[in-house]
């Protein structure tokens, strides 16, 4: 039968392991990921510019969480800027009816540049 025991102290839990009480050091367990290409990318660059961030997000379990949000907060940011920047350049329907050449590269233009301002407000900060 095993023996827990919660340390308000420090924070630690530790189990009775035969004559002897071992701490309880694995890291909480995280949610299921579901972010994509931004919260990807995100993970990247944690891993090689903001080590000690990502390990602490690792160490408290809160990794994915931070991942899935950023994931989802980078396409809708995404989305309104290339909404703004479409209405702003007068990019409409019937642009794309009449010069849809045209209108597809606009609307490329666009989205690259929104993501990029994205990018570098939000994944790269």
């Amino acid at each position: 039968m095993e023996k827990y025991i919660d340390d308000k102290q420090n924070g630690l839990s530790y189990t009775l392991v035969g004559d002897y009480y071992l701490p309880n050091l694995l890291p909480p367990q995280e949610g299921v990921p579901t972010y994509g290409k931004y919260g990807m990318l995100r993970l990247k660059y944690l891993k090689e510019h903001k080590r000690v961030l990502y390990t602490s997000l690792v160490t408290q379990g809160q990794l994915t969480e931070h991942l899935n949000s950023i994931d989802n907060e980078a396409m809708e940011r995404v989305e309104r800027l290339v909404e703004l920047m479409k209405v702003q350049q007068g990019i409409t329907e019937e642009l794309k009816a009449r010069e849809q050449m045209r209108w597809v590269g606009l609307m490329n233009n666009i989205r690259c540049a929104a993501e990029e301002m994205m990018l570098k407000e939000l994944i790269y900060e």
